[in-house]
């Protein structure tokens, strides 16, 4: 790379190399004053001497190098994946967005190997997380004017083993089947608050409660219930109402007898610890404690998204959520804008 400066009187006629950047008092304005390939005129002038501009810099290319915002387009286009697309480059940045509602995935490692290399910087939202529709969730980055190429081909060997670095996973619109148990609420003792609380979660994430069952602390009726929803097709099976430690609670039991394949039970996760999740066969089974009626924000929230995107979870999934997953119980919600399973 070759530097030139050029006094700001002789720049007119000039083509500017980069942006140049204005920044007001208060933080009350950060943008582009100038865009690169700008041609300097006369009237340009005042208001490069008024953000303290004497000079420009003129900038000559070597064969082996890119300017800034050519190396951070280039950049994003090797770690954008599915469901995303790129914003123009400016200042070198380059903005990363998703096109649908869905789970975030991010290759953690990969992201870690492209960021140690000089010059370059990927910034991201967490993981596994719910985005929405035109949110953004990365920010490409190139720190100099100018980037060599080799520093942009050790991206490509990197993306190449395994492909682009961040993705977006849609969420799938899923019939679910609820089953509601308690003695207390099949007999009509109380009035049922679950089936309310779930409909109104499930809807919020474009999937349908379509069958709602009532069943006493009676293990065979709610495997009866349980392999009818399964044969019925549905994509999700909830059961709610129990998942206590009490003796009388039938839950896993039921899962058990009904040959469904524990995931785990009891979750590093508060609320939520004593969440369940299952398979039979491929259908997901989950259990859902008592806490998923009296708070906003559980476990739930955290699974049922990546449930809804067609994730299979494992033990370790759980597990993971351990790290972040002591809910803060703020008076005002701000999920998921906050720390709760961003571990």
């Amino acid at each position: 790379m070759k530097t030139t400066i050029v006094k700001l009187e002789d720049s007119v006629g000039k083509v500017l190399f980069h942006d140049v950047t204005r920044i007001t008092k208060a933080g009350k304005f950060k943008g582009t004053l100038f865009k690169r390939g700008h041609l300097i005129q006369k009237k340009d002038l005042p208001k490069l001497r008024k953000i303290g501009r004497e000079h420009i810099y003129v900038l000559e290319l070597g064969p082996d190098e890119l300017q800034e915002e050519d190396g951070a387009a280039k950049l994003a286009s090797l770690i954008t994946g599915t469901n995303l697309r790129k914003a123009k480059p400016t200042e070198g940045n380059v903005a990363i967005i998703s096109d649908t509602d869905g789970i975030l995935k991010i290759d953690v490692d990969r992201l870690h190997q492209i960021n140690e290399i000089d010059g370059l910087g990927i910034a991201t939202q967490h993981k596994d997380r719910l985005i929405n529709s035109d949110e953004k969730v990365a920010v490409a980055k190139v720190f100099p004017l100018t980037i060599k190429k080799e520093q942009i081909n050790r991206v490509t060997q990197i993306c190449e083993n395994g492909g682009p670095i961040i993705n977006v996973i849609s969420l799938k619109k899923m019939d679910i089947g609820l089953i509601i148990t308690g003695n207390e609420v099949y007999h009509g003792l109380i009035k049922d608050e679950f089936g309310p609380v779930m409909k109104k979660k499930i809807k919020k994430l474009g999937s349908t409660v379509t069958k709602i069952i009532f069943a006493p602390d009676d293990p065979k009726q709610i495997v009866d219930e349980m392999l009818k929803l399964q044969n019925e097709g549905v994509d999700l099976i909830i059961a709610t109402g129990g998942m206590a430690v009490d003796p009388d609670d039938v839950t896993l039991r039921s899962a058990l007898e009904a040959k469904a394949n524990i995931i785990i039970y009891g979750a590093p996760v508060q609320p939520g610890f004593m969440f369940m999740i299952s398979y039979l066969n491929d259908t997901p089974l989950l259990g859902i404690p008592a806490c998923a009626m009296f708070y906003d924000t559980t476990i739930l929230d955290l699974v049922l998204p990546r449930i809804l995107a067609g994730e299979k979870l494992t033990r370790k999934d759980i597990i993971s959520l351990a790290h972040g997953g002591l809910c803060l119980k703020c008076k005002k919600c701000t999920f998921p804008v906050c720390p709760f399973g961003r571990g």
